[in-house]
């Protein structure tokens, strides 16, 4: 009988109330996490506890949104209050807001620098007293000090750029630095600290459609979807022709967090099949 790889362990996962986000939490469950979930809203965020409960597991809910000063104190304390310390941290919360350079005001840029960037630094910095006396307490007990996963969510944008995403794909690459930085801080308390850069992901954001779609972020409606001669376009340069599952999605980032990557530190790994 196989053994859970990640039973026992403690994880936080920012967005997870749905779309990658939720399937990384119900994936990482399914695995023995006890998993913190986080969403904007309590109804996504209470379903996807819920759901890990119906499977046998252990879930909790943070609400509120990852760009509030006062979140990243918070979320660590649920997981701390809750389930005793911190061994994993998923950064994935996000969304785009999306326009040619010259159309793109100060308020759009700022926003999206501030979840995708600054809001993870606020998560990594929050937590990083928790992981640091759990690690010297460890080492003074004289036993081994567990192996502590860090992955934060990238994007291809964030690697090779992408038209009307000037905010976005700098936002994506200072997470890339952000994270090659944690590696370096972080690997004397045996933690290893990786990135994923997603391609196209089937979500609510990038689903094909004709029709104007929106979503709400903290009272701003904004705009969602792929026009489909664009998502045809983009799905030519893939070359398994096709976009990823959020369950693909959510594999790649559980690759990281398993005991197999325990020397796999510093890196990008592309979840774009084939991009």
């Amino acid at each position: 009988m196989s053994v859970a790889k990640l039973q026992g362990k403690v994880a936080l996962i920012s967005g997870s109330g749905r779309g990658i986000g939720r399937a990384v939490a119900v994936k990482l469950a399914s695995e023995g996490a006890r998993v913190v979930v986080n969403d904007l809203d309590a109804e996504p965020a209470k379903e996807v506890v819920a759901e890990i409960e119906a499977l046998g597991g252990q879930a909790v809910a943070c609400i509120g949104s990852v760009t509030d000063p006062e979140f990243a104190d918070r979320f660590v304390s649920t997981a701390v209050d809750n389930f005793g310390g911190i061994d994993i941290i998923v950064n994935n919360a996000g969304y785009t807001w999306d326009n040619i350079i010259q159309k793109m005001s100060d308020q759009q840029w700022a926003d999206i620098m501030d979840v995708h960037l600054t809001a993870p630094f606020r998560i990594l910095r929050a937590a990083q007293p928790v992981i640091s006396a759990a690690a010297k307490a460890e080492r003074a007990a004289g036993g081994p000090v567990p192996c502590r996963k860090v992955v934060n969510i990238s994007s291809t944008s964030g690697l090779l750029g992408n038209a009307g995403q000037a905010n976005y794909s700098a936002a994506k690459a200072g997470m890339i630095g952000l994270t090659k930085t944690i590696a370096k801080e972080w690997g004397r308390y045996n933690v290893t600290s990786n990135a994923v850069a997603f391609g196209v992901i089937s979500t609510r954001l990038t689903s094909v459609t004709t029709e104007a779609r929106t979503i709400e972020v903290e009272g701003r409606v904004l705009p969602v979807g792929v026009n489909p001669e664009v998502f045809d376009a983009a799905t030519k340069q893939i070359a398994l022709g096709r976009a990823g599952s959020v369950d693909e999605a959510a594999g790649a980032v559980y690759l990281l967090c398993t005991p197999e990557s325990n020397y796999v530190t510093g890196q990008v790994l592309v979840c774009g099949g084939g991009l």
